[in-house]
């Protein structure tokens, strides 16, 4: 029986008498009867050999072992039990914060800096359902292309919008920072993180790297930085009268400032030269900043022996019937 219980399991032990009772039964009605030396059995010819009625004396003993057995299982109690599962989360307050300047097209990531970016981005966003995070995009300027939400379905399709070239290009990092913490300021949040990619040096905006990260600290927010690029050269995209082509440029990256951001405020500073190893780092940080998940369970328990109860009832008036009435005479 699925999901059923016996609140006094003890009693299930006598079920062991049903099969004695049998025995018993068999035994008794295998005795020798006594032999009667007639001189002739024509006379009884009449009569069939074995009555209808003989057989049914049977089926008053098979009430009898169901009724007692109905009895044993009702003394048990059984119950039906169903679990329920109550979660409470304290979901952690993010904000993404992506440099979509001209350079994140560079092709030292695949297919690109930026698509590389978003990708993992989708992945980690899609890994933590239980905690709010927004979208906040920077080059020369900055803007929150999606606020705190748990509606991951409409940050993710956000984030899949965004291009390089929508805003002025250049690299403001103090400007993305500033923005991101201006989101996150009085979110209520057990914990509030910020997020920051950029493959370049602050050359824009004006709000200086570190006076953000101040200002992030003042806020109680943690900022974890994340410089991309590759050591050395990078394929990077340059406008000609012919056209976009790829040269190799130095890949520059003001990897003092990402750390002193990250030192500031409480976070860690992270370097990703290739898509691997972006994906380590968000897993990195998705184990650093886990919600915190609190789970009660519950069993809820219903007294299963009113069918028993029934079923012996009707098993009693009818060995009642069958006893007094159709079997008077056998009994």
């Amino acid at each position: 029986m699925k999901n059923i219980v016996f609140a006094s399991p003890g009693f299930l032990y006598f079920l062991a008498l049903l099969p004695v009772m049998i025995v018993l039964y068999i035994l008794r009605y295998r005795k020798p009867n006594a032999a009667l030396n007639v001189s002739s059995a024509e006379q009884f010819n009449a009569f069939p050999a074995v009555s209808f009625r003989i057989y049914m004396r049977h089926v008053l003993f098979a009430l009898r072992v169901l009724s007692v057995g109905l009895l044993i299982i009702i003394l048990a109690r059984p119950q039906s039990t169903n679990s329920y599962q109550d979660v409470t989360t304290e979901g952690i307050d993010i904000i993404l914060t992506l440099d979509i300047s001209g350079s994140m097209l560079a092709r030292d990531f695949k297919p690109d800096r930026l698509e590389a970016s978003k990708n993992v981005a989708t992945e980690f966003i899609t890994a933590r359902p239980y905690d709010r995070i927004g979208l906040v995009v920077f080059s020369g300027e900055s803007f929150t292309q999606c606020p705190l939400t748990t509606d991951h379905a409409v940050l993710i399709n956000l984030l899949r919008e965004v291009k390089s070239g929508i805003i002025e290009d250049g690299t403001a990092i103090g400007e993305g920072l500033a923005t991101a913490v201006n989101r996150i300021r009085d979110a209520k949040g057990r914990s509030r993180v910020v997020i920051l990619l950029t493959d370049g040096i602050n050359n824009r905006g004006i709000i200086a790297p570190l006076t953000a990260a101040e200002i992030a600290k003042t806020f109680g927010v943690r900022v974890y930085t994340i410089g991309v690029g590759t050591m050395g050269v990078a394929p990077m995209p340059v406008r000609t009268p012919f056209g976009i082509r790829y040269e190799d440029m130095p890949v520059e990256i003001d990897e003092d400032i990402l750390r002193n951001i990250a030192s500031v405020t409480g976070g860690s500073y992270f370097r990703a030269t290739d898509n691997n190893k972006l994906s380590q780092i968000y897993s990195e940080i998705d184990k650093m900043e886990k919600s915190r998940l609190e789970v009660r369970h519950f069993r809820v328990r219903e007294e299963k022996f009113f069918i028993p109860a029934v079923i012996v009832t009707v098993i009693f008036i009818l060995e009642f019937l069958l006893r007094n009435l159709v079997l008077k005479s056998l009994t």
